[in-house]
């Protein structure tokens, strides 16, 4: 395989540099190494420090969104310092910088959320007043939704650190999802697994994504053979639903499609911040139309919600 005249290496990753985020990067670089038959290390990884993993003392909805945690990576996209970088898909704004984009999905893990606590067995078993630490507005949403007896309260950090927080007893329970447990190696530390009629997933939840340059032709074709096709059109309905909701991680907001053959379903839901008032919808149809179907179900529940209800808190 022909390497680029400007590196010594096949490709370079950019990636953040929380354990997850290495374990991501990791397994893309697994993957391109396997289909291209060339040495792991022939494959650069570049650690870059985002804006959002500095951000720890306030939630992200109120520092500026999401893509705090794609900022300066996309920065080194653009600046061709590195060639493609790997995102966990829910991280991912709905509007990327002009000339990326994400031009491939690994196959997508478990997309469902898991109950972790010390003290109960389920989110059920929780005392009264019991405090949920949790840095995503859907899932204190969610919980505000099925316990609104309990105390909801911002937990950032890796998921090393939420778990540490857990064990000194800042908060009674959390929640985190079952696909980056799994990543991580991590997975016996999940209490319950959380049913998704319950705990519908964020978009893009336990997918990997890679963003690259869209003019980029040879990076494109090396990504190719480890591109799922499934992962991808299930991905292209979730964001449809999102940028026409205006999504942002400002909202409660969930999202999940499944491809079976040529048919696409899908499952939306928004959310009160509160839990107080929820909207769902559900669309089926041909993979062919799987932006078509998750922008009509966006605005469905736009309408639906009323021009108060993305801003009202």
């Amino acid at each position: 395989m022909a390497q680029s005249a400007t590196s010594a290496h096949l490709l370079r990753i950019g990636t953040r540099g929380s354990p997850l985020a290495l374990a991501q990067a990791y397994t893309v670089r697994q993957r391109l190494a396997a289909a291209h038959g060339c040495r792991a290390d022939e494959i650069a990884i570049r650690i870059i420090k985002t804006t959002g993993d500095q951000i720890l003392d306030r939630p992200l909805s109120e520092a500026g969104g999401k893509g705090l945690f794609t900022k300066e990576i996309e920065e080194a996209l653009l600046a061709h310092k590195i060639d493609i970088a790997v995102h966990s898909s829910k991280d991912m704004p709905t509007l990327l910088p002009d000339g990326l984009a994400l031009v491939a999905y690994l196959e997508r893990e478990d997309v469902r959320d898991v109950f972790i606590s010390r003290k109960a067995a389920t989110l059920a078993d929780l005392p009264h007043g019991a405090v949920v630490g949790s840095a995503s507005l859907r899932r204190q949403a969610l919980v505000k939704r099925l316990r609104p007896d309990l105390r909801v309260e911002t937990f950032r950090g890796n998921v090393q650190t939420r778990l540490r927080k857990l064990d000194e007893g800042e908060a009674d329970a959390t929640m985190l999802a079952l696909a980056g447990l799994k990543r991580l190696g991590l997975e016996r530390e999940a209490t319950a697994i959380l049913p998704l009629d319950d705990f519908p997933p964020a978009v893009g939840q336990g997918a990997i994504g890679i963003e690259a340059r869209m003019d980029d032709t040879r990076t494109l074709d090396l990504l190719a053979p480890i591109a799922h096709r499934a992962t991808r059109i299930a991905l292209e309905t979730e964001r449809a639903f999102l940028a026409a909701l205006d999504g942002s991680c400002r909202t409660p907001i969930a999202g999940h499609a499944i491809v079976d053959g040529d048919v696409l379903r899908f499952q939306g839901m928004i959310l009160r911040p509160d839990g107080s008032e929820v909207f769902e919808t559900a669309r089926q149809g041909a993979v062919a139309d799987a932006d078509r179907l998750g922008a009509d179900a966006g605005r469905e529940l736009k309408a639906r919600g009323g021009p108060d209800f993305f801003t009202s808190r």
